[in-house]
């Protein structure tokens, strides 16, 4: 009895800052539209307004953090995601490959208008992922799928079974990104609270757990990874690479990046390193291409570069300099250029990309991370489609660095649902001006201006 009385003497504000949490959590899970973006923008401030409270005052205590953080994502376990369609895909896909039937064969579209059903609840599932996402193959990769066929194994014929057996393996994966990112930061002498800027973050806890995004299952991968190359254990950290890769994409662009890593490694030469570098991108390589020998088919290297394709020639979102870009076409043809546009943007990352790997210094773990971090940032900035939770990455990485500009547009991207409070979804344009205007005030600082005074690296 007197140690309860002395631990709520002790931790009175936080107790009442984590119920505070708990009501807006839950209001938002299960008493929100995306739609009503007063409500929206005012939960989504008042979190970050306490989750800073919160860091701040128990940043010594982890382990109360870390009960905080998980008992945030066990409120969203039986809601329905409120911010995204995604989830119905994912369910779509699940229950095709357990009825044997290949994911990437044919568009969902292809059944409705055939009048196929070929899983339980076809029409509920085409209709809550909408035309768009129903009209085109799928793009999700090997790894995700299995997730998303375990998913339909657990959750049986009900929607909300399969959404809390997807919730349940993002919040298992945030648990590894926790043990490995404190890990990492342990061995790279960074204080190890840093990793609760993206555990704690209501970015991550609303847009992965509570929307079934599944970068939070990529990250876990990937900084497991640079975990095991820390530990010069590289053999391992490709193979993990790989399984990141085969979740989602977007880790391809860090490849060119480790070459410095490999070639100016004090305990081997140039020529040795180069070697193991090229068995780096074979283990790679390797694992990613057989995680997709199971589902293989004759045009299925076409169809699905294709759809990938999609997302730099037809798809627009939430963008900064592309949209520049847009209208600049815009003035000289009178038509809006996104093929030529996204084509060139898939030229200019390559490039810059390449750019960073020979000439910025990148031959430590946190020089790594810090080039990784900007040429993500790099390729975001002049995307196409940047959906809010792609931040999660850049989030992630920039708790290794000095960099704030992650954790500054993880809170403005909400604005980025404003689009959704008119019938036809269009952006307004002075609200993309002032989430960008502050996130590039911000990275200019840091990256141009600012004098860091104590380096990571």
């Amino acid at each position: 009895m007197i140690l309860n009385k002395t631990f709520f003497k002790t931790y009175k504000v936080p107790i009442l800052l984590v119920l505070s949490c708990v009501l807006f959590y839950f209001t938002f899970a299960y008493n929100l539209k995306r739609t009503d973006t007063p409500k929206l923008i005012m939960l989504y401030t008042a979190l970050f307004v306490l989750f800073f409270q919160l860091l701040k005052m128990l940043k010594h205590n982890l382990q109360l953090l870390t009960w905080i953080a998980f008992g945030f994502r066990v409120i969203f376990l039986l809601a329905i995601p409120n911010l995204s369609q995604d989830f119905y895909r994912f369910i779509w896909d699940g229950r095709l490959i357990l009825e044997n039937i290949n994911p990437y064969l044919h568009p969902v579209e292809y059944y409705i208008k055939s009048g196929i059903s070929p899983i339980a609840q076809a029409q509920e599932l085409y209709n809550g992922m909408g035309v768009l996402n129903g009209s085109h193959y799928s793009n999700y990769t090997p790894v995700n799928q299995l997730l998303f066929a375990l998913a339909a194994i657990l959750g049986g014929k009900t929607i909300i079974g399969s959404v809390m057996a997807m919730r349940i393996f993002i919040i298992a994966a945030d648990f590894g990104t926790l043990y490995f990112g404190k890990k990492l930061l342990e061995g790279l002498k960074i204080p190890v609270y840093n990793i609760f800027f993206y555990i704690l973050n209501p970015f991550i806890i609303i847009e992965l757990t509570g929307n079934l995004h599944f970068e939070g299952v990529m990250i876990f991968f990937l900084v497991w990874s640079l975990h095991l190359l820390f530990q010069e254990k590289w053999k391992l950290a490709a193979l993990v690479l790989a399984l990141s890769i085969s979740v989602k994409l977007i880790p391809l662009i860090f490849l060119p990046l480790y070459f410095q890593w490999f070639t100016k490694h004090k305990k081997w030469s140039y020529w040795n390193g180069i070697k193991k570098l090229m068995l780096f991108y074979f283990i790679v390589f390797a694992v990613v291409l057989s995680s997709f020998i199971t589902f293989y088919f004759s045009g299925f290297t076409n169809i699905y570069l294709d759809t990938v394709g999609l997302w730099f020639q037809r798809f627009e979102f939430n963008a900064s300099l592309y949209y520049l870009a847009r209208e600049i076409g815009y003035a000289i043809s009178g038509y809006n250029k996104i093929t030529a546009i996204g084509k060139g943007i898939i030229g200019i990352v390559f490039i810059a990309v390449l750019a960073m790997a020979f000439l910025r210094k990148s031959k430590t773990i946190p020089q790594l991370i810090t080039t990784m971090l900007l040429a993500l940032s790099f390729y975001y900035f002049t995307a196409t489609t940047m959906h809010p939770w792609y931040i999660s990455s850049l989030l992630l990485l920039s708790v290794y660095t000095n960099y704030k500009f992650p954790l500054i547009w993880s809170f403005t991207v909400i604005l980025s649902y404003l689009a959704y409070n008119n019938t036809n979804n269009s952006e307004n344009f002075w609200v993309l001006v002032l989430e960008y205007a502050i996130v590039y005030g911000v990275f200019i600082w840091e990256v141009f201006i600012k004098k860091t005074t104590k380096k990571v690296a």
